[in-house]
């Protein structure tokens, strides 16, 4: 096992864990937008993405068999897309917006306040988690170095 792999595979879910807080915030930030995209020739409300993540596998052959052998673990997570959730838009009520039809409706995004405080919330523990495990790596390192003195 490489001394590095540890930070590898924290430094990965770090970095991922920060990309789908910045997912997070861009929904926050458009929960009202009633104009995200212009298809056919009419506006559609922004639509809530959502972010996959998926293990790294080893590449190739070789290394996915050293990998079986030594019975080691993963090489951290990846970003596999995003997406866009397939859940309907808001209906709204409201004559006097300008994106009303004739009935008086407006759509709203999809975008639920509460959902999104609650991935935040589990964004950020995942991020803390992984500091700690960096910071935990650093110093059994560190304490290996001080065995030779």
């Amino acid at each position: 096992m490489n001394i590095s792999n540890g930070f590898d595979i924290s430094a990965s879910a770090l970095t991922a864990q920060r990309l789908r807080m910045d997912i997070i915030a861009s929904n926050i930030a458009n929960a009202n937008t009633t104009r995200g995209t212009y298809v056919n020739g009419k506006w559609i409300p922004y639509q809530r993405k959502l972010v996959e993540m998926q293990a790294i596998e080893p590449s190739g052959f070789a290394n996915a068999l050293q990998s079986a052998v030594n019975k080691q673990a993963g090489g951290g997570v990846e970003i596999s897309q995003v997406i866009n959730d397939p859940t309907p838009f808001k209906r709204v009520y409201d004559p006097t917006n300008p994106d009303a039809g004739a009935d008086g409706y407006v759509l709203m995004p999809n975008v639920d306040m509460v959902k999104e405080m609650a991935d935040m919330i589990s964004a950020t523990r995942s991020y803390e988690a992984n500091v700690t495990a960096l910071n935990a790596t650093k110093s059994m390192i560190s304490k290996a170095l001080e065995i030779g003195k």
